[in-house]
């Protein structure tokens, strides 16, 4: 089987609302989002935060992904959308100091993931050293899943975000976390 008809698979499997599926189309196609809105932007956090909510309407709107198209293209549109949408907002806000938070309604949290079951089975001194060593709002969302045992809705509203946003910063801290644990053991 080839890169493209596995790339199809996954992408299948992401439609039926495979979780695994997701992860391995958000680390495939990561760096490439990311390196994209870092050339736009020229800046870390906002090229992060632009990719973060790419990945989270890119699975929010997965159904409507036609695979007549290539889905790295398909994910860079969603991304210079946001982008323009961004700068737009920027714009509008310096005008008008008057903002909007999204509503969150209710979700359904995952079953736990390799990166999850990693994480669970780490020396807690071990593990808050490694966090230590996330970015502030990866932190963030991994205190709040882990340590004060929030729902995916709970942490939403906390930090009032949307839930997809959420969910891929969470994707987003399991794995980077791992690979933090997965060095150290080494």
């Amino acid at each position: 089987m080839n890169k493209a008809d596995t790339l199809k698979e996954t992408i299948s499997k992401a439609k039926q609302g495979n979780q695994i599926a997701f992860s391995r189309l958000l680390d495939m196609f990561w760096n490439d989002v990311y390196g994209f809105q870092l050339k736009r932007t020229e800046n870390e956090n906002d090229s992060e935060d632009i990719t973060i909510q790419t990945f989270s309407k890119a699975f929010d709107k997965i159904h409507t992904y036609n695979d007549a198209y290539v889905f790295k293209t398909w994910l860079i549109t969603i991304s210079k959308n946001i982008h323009i949408d961004l700068v737009r907002k920027r714009k509008k806000s310096l005008l008008d100091s008057h903002s909007n938070s999204e509503a969150i309604t209710s979700a359904l949290d995952a079953s736990p993931s390799m990166e999850d079951q990693l994480i669970q089975e780490q020396n807690l001194a071990d593990l808050l050293r490694d966090i230590k060593k996330l970015k502030p709002h990866y932190q963030a969302v991994i205190n709040l899943r882990y340590f004060n045992e929030l729902s995916y809705a709970d942490i939403a509203t906390q930090l009032n975000e949307p839930i997809n946003s959420v969910k891929v910063k969470l994707l987003r801290a399991k794995k980077l976390l791992s690979e933090i644990i997965e060095a150290r053991k080494k």
